[in-house]
């Protein structure tokens, strides 16, 4: 029962890289908090990408330490 579980996991993510692969998220090199999020989302979101699900993130309130002057 165990393997089968693994199994299907790990199908599960490969189905959600390839569809975050179709849209097109691998392009670039350079990637900020929200593209990285966003490619995450759709791995873990896997199959369910295809019934209409677009995961999306915004990082704008993040709040990260300004350097001292």
């Amino acid at each position: 029962m165990g393997r089968l579980i693994g199994i299907l996991l790990v199908v599960w993510l490969v189905i959600g890289a390839f569809a975050a692969y179709q849209r097109g998220y691998f392009e670039d090199g350079d990637k900020n908090c929200s593209e990285t999020s966003d490619i995450v989302l759709n791995i873990v979101a896997g199959p369910l990408n295809y019934t209409g699900i677009n995961p999306k993130t915004d990082c704008s309130d993040i709040n990260v330490p300004e350097p001292s002057k």
